[in-house]
Formats: C-alpha cells, sequence, structure tokens
C-alpha cells in the first residue's frame, strides 16, 4: 500500500468520524461499505470499522466526560448487556447469511429515520426501567456485532423512540460503544489478517474525528438538530445498503 492510500484513508476516516461522533454515533456503519467498495477484504474493513469506533468514540466520551454532562449511571446497562452479546453476534457472524441480517437492517434504519423526523414524541422518559435498557442493549449487541458496525446506529433511534433526549441518548451511546467496539473487534482479530500500518492510520484519524464532531455537538446542536442529523445519516446508509444488495 503507498503512502497515497493510506492518506486516502485517513481523509475517509476523518470525515466520517467528525460526522458520526457529532451524533454520538460511531463510523464504522459508513466505513465499513465505503472500505469494502475500495476492494478492501470485508472483515478486514469490519475490524478497521470498529476499531475506529472504539477510538473515535473514546475521545468524544473523555469530553462529555471532562464536561460533567455524561451520566453514566444511565449507560451501565446498556454497557453490562452490549459487551456480552457484540462479540457473539461477531463471531456468529461466521455462519449467519450477511444478506438477511442487512435487508432487517435496512427496514429498521428507514422506519427509525421517519420515526424520528415525524413523531411528535416528547423527550419525557415513560420506559426507563433497566430491564429496558438491558434488552436493547443486548439485541444491538448482536446485530451489530454480525455486521461489524459498533451498535450506535441502531441504539440511538431505539433510546430516542423511548423518549430519551437526543443528546443524553447521544453522550450515553458515545461511552457505550467503545466497549461493544473493542469486544467485536478483538472477535474478528481471531479469525482476519490485520494490516497493522493502515489500522494505526485510521486510528489517528478517527481519535481527530471524534474530538472534533464532540465539539460540534456540545458548542452548536440542539437535540431537536442532533435528531435530524441521525435521521438524515440512517436514510443515506439505507440507500447505500439498498443499493449494494440491488446491485
Amino acid at each position: 500500500m503507498t503512502l497515497f492510500d493510506y492518506s486516502i484513508y485517513f481523509g475517509l476516516t476523518l470525515v466520517l468520524s467528525t460526522v458520526f461522533a457529532m451524533g454520538g454515533v460511531g463510523s464504522a456503519i459508513g466505513l465499513v461499505p465505503v472500505f469494502s467498495m475500495l476492494e478492501m477484504p470485508l472483515n478486514l474493513a469490519k475490524a478497521l470499522g470498529l476499531f475506529v469506533n472504539t477510538t473515535s468514540t473514546v475521545t468524544a466520551s473523555i469530553m462529555n466526560f471532562r464536561r460533567g454532562v455524561l451520566e453514566i449511571g444511565f449507560a451501565v446497562p446498556l454497557v453490562i448487556s452490549i459487551l456480552i452479546a457484540t462479540p457473539v453476534g461477531a463471531w456468529s457472524s461466521q455462519y449467519v447469511a450477511r444478506e438477511v441480517i442487512e435487508v432487517m437492517l435496512v427496514a429498521f434504519l428507514i422506519v427509525a429515520a421517519f420515526l424520528m423526523l415525524f413523531s411528535k414524541r416528547s423527550t419525557v422518559v415513560t420506559y426507563d426501567r433497566p430491564w429496558v435498557l438491558y434488552l436493547i442493549g443486548g439485541c444491538v449487541g448482536v446485530v451489530s456485532g454480525m455486521l461489524g458496525v459498533g451498535g450506535g446506529s441502531l441504539m440511538m433511534p431505539a433510546l430516542i423512540l423511548l423518549g430519551f433526549d437526543a443528546k443524553k441518548a447521544a453522550r450515553a451511546i458515545s461511552f457505550v460503544i467503545p466497549f461493544s467496539s473493542a469486544g467485536a473487534f478483538f472477535t474478528y482479530l481471531s479469525f482476519t489478517k490485520m494490516d497493522w500500518p493502515l489500522l494505526a492510520v485510521v486510528a489517528v484519524a478517527a481519535m481527530f474525528g471524534g474530538y472534533l464532531g464532540g465539539r460540534i455537538m456540545h458548542n452548536n446542536l440542539k437535540p431537536s438538530h442532533v435528531k435530524k442529523l441521525i435521521a438524515f445519516l440512517l436514510l443515506l446508509l439505507a440507500a447505500k445498503m439498498i443499493w449494494k444488495l440491488a446491485f
């Protein structure tokens, strides 16, 4: 791989990590299809995307923690459940038809995006019992592990539709995703040949992207803006996945 190739991957990772960090969502779900379109082996793309999720969201989490806006207690049930479930999904990806999971994911992304755009539901939590958060984390963990996408893009709409404030959900997810992504990354590493120099390049880009995205979200975005941003990203990702499935 040439220096030019590394610069391309650095730039793509920086841009996508910044955009997705603005919504508290890991960028693997955008990076994996982009990397695979560049003819990278799929399992390597998934492993790199998961590592990028870890580094970019760790940066955002540290910033939120230092500002005192991260509610650790709210995130604990999500961390525990997704940390257990994500490696299970990653390992199962070797035996489950990817196309089946992708079709289900496309349907979910579209429905969730339109509900966030047009739902008038207020951000007053009515489903805040711990077992609900454990269930969300477990389900998201299995599916995201199979796809190698981290899980933020699935968890964000679920929390918002339950009535959680968009910024509160984004901050919690930025804390949860490093755990789930790291667990899935090491699982993929057990059966994937890693390109270590490329891993270092995308990790540095992801750290800068996470920092930039976190600052933008904290200083410039209202919860309603975060909702619209996430909905747009979900529709864009769904369109990419539909294109890939169709052609």
